[in-house]
């Protein structure tokens, strides 16, 4: 930082002198300011690139990073639904959840860990008997419901608040059709 500084200031003490010693020949203060100029364009240039390629970095690892939470939270909704199909909670699938619990706590953010802990507080009152029967799939649709949302907003964020329903409407969207779907499956 120090020889960049020493270096401008050099610079510019070495082009001032130069200018005004090119007075005295005929076009020699042109070509310093066209110097001058050509300088000026390559050190913005630099400084441009610089900026777009931080930003361009840190664009590619947000698309990272929203990818390994998207993958995360599929694998978390797809091992929930083999659970609740199957109605029966195996020591592996305990085993499974406690990855998915590591794998959320690296990508998650705080309300969808929050929101977790409480769906698993239900699947562990649902699976005491080690099936999901009686009002058990019910408690595990609304608890479900509600992670859903926290993912939806970790996800998506901001750009629901720009559409046309605000995040009240867009819970009470997620929470009508989770218990639409759960009155299809009491009707079978």
């Amino acid at each position: 930082m120090a020889l960049t500084a020493l270096t401008f200031v050099g610079g510019y003490a070495f082009l001032r002198y130069a200018y005004h010693v090119a007075d005295r020949f005929p076009f020699t203060q042109e070509i310093v300011l066209v110097f001058l100029g050509t300088m000026a364009t390559v050190l913005i240039t630099a400084l441009l690139l610089n900026k777009q390629t931080a930003v361009e970095l840190q664009k590619e690892q947000n698309i990272r990073f929203l990818e390994l939470k998207r993958k995360t939270y599929e694998d978390l909704i797809n091992q929930i639904e083999d659970i609740v199909l199957s109605k029966n909670v195996t020591h592996e699938d305990i085993v499974r959840f406690q990855f998915i619990t590591h794998r959320l706590a690296i990508a998650s953010s705080p309300p969808v860990l929050e929101e977790y802990y409480n769906f698993l507080e239900a699947l562990n009152a649902a699976a005491r008997d080690k099936s999901i029967s009686g009002e058990d799939p019910r408690k595990l649709s609304e608890s479900l419901a509600n992670l859903t949302i926290r993912i939806r907003a970790d996800l998506i964020g901001e750009a629901d608040v720009a559409g046309d329903y605000s995040r009240e409407q867009i819970r009470g969207l997620i929470l009508r059709n989770s218990d639409e779907s759960m009155e299809l499956t009491e009707g079978e």
